[in-house]
């Protein structure tokens, strides 16, 4: 029952954010929201593909999982995400591999789709010379979408992004947190899995890199503390020995890859005109 009142807040959440980003008053009209549908639906499917990812491969492994808990917020995006509770314990590292990397890549193709979709409908405009501009960063998978989609933009010029492409950069955003090397995130998972023990150095100097990169972007000090409740070091699975086949490694090595791809040092920052 639970699982059902947290979607539908989510879902009205991120559709009164999504009518805000459109430029449409939702209080004044209940009808206004169906503005908010398209950032809704996008940011929604992308975050839910990610934790059914996890499920199915929970279940494809004997491990007990609950459906996804949506978690709703009062702020941009609407959303705090999502999450898949582990009721059972996890094998072996070739069973933490496919849950940790399944979720990451399946949101990550919806997310690549999102973007795609919505740089073709955003607009390209001259930079304001006067007033404050909110910037996005770009990583990379985002650059090189819009270069495929838009093509080179002018000097003086940039990318004024529709609620579905935000809903993509926010998918791209969301993968690389979660594949963060630390703690029981996913990328926890997948890093123990490759490494063993080892893991535990990784998670220190990932969580410790959190706090000189809040220099550039006071957000990451907020998801240091996210992760220092999180923890930081990954307890073992129940066997230790099994190890990778050559496919999962690659795996692994896929999600390493998709991280550097959604990574972005300052995902927003502030100009003056």
């Amino acid at each position: 029952m639970i699982h059902i009142v947290l979607l539908i807040a989510t879902i009205f959440t991120t559709l009164v954010m999504g009518t805000l980003l459109e430029g449409v008053n939702p209080i004044s009209n209940i009808s206004n929201l169906t503005a908010g549908v398209p950032f809704s639906v996008t940011l929604m499917t992308i975050l839910g593909v990610h934790e059914l990812g996890h499920y199915y491969f929970s279940r494809r492994n004997g491990v007990s999982a609950t459906l996804p808990y949506f978690i709703p917020s009062p702020i941009l995006p609407g959303t705090f995400g999502a999450f898949i509770k582990i009721k059972s314990p996890i094998l072996n590292r070739r069973a933490l591999l496919d849950i940790g990397a399944a979720g990451p890549i399946a949101g990550f193709i919806v997310a690549i789709v999102a973007m795609a979709i919505g740089l073709e409908s955003s607009e390209v405009r001259k930079i304001p010379e006067m007033g404050i501009t909110y910037k996005l960063g770009e990583p990379i998978i985002f650059s090189i979408i819009s270069r495929i989609v838009i093509g080179e933009v002018p000097k003086g010029f940039d990318i004024y992004i529709g609620s579905i492409a935000f809903a993509g950069w926010i998918g791209a955003f969301v993968t690389a947190f979660n594949l963060l090397p630390i703690g029981q995130l996913d990328g926890g998972h997948i890093i123990y899995a490759l490494f063993g023990k080892k893991h535990e150095k990784i998670a220190k100097v990932a969580f410790f890199s959190l706090f000189p990169l809040a220099f550039f972007w006071i957000g990451w000090l907020f998801l240091a503390f996210l992760a220092l409740i999180i923890k930081i070091n990954h307890p073992p699975p129940e066997d230790e020995t099994t190890k990778l086949d050559l496919k999962r490694k690659v795996i692994g090595g896929i999600c390493i890859l998709i991280f550097i791809l959604c990574f972005t040092f300052v995902p927003l920052s502030i100009e003056n005109g």
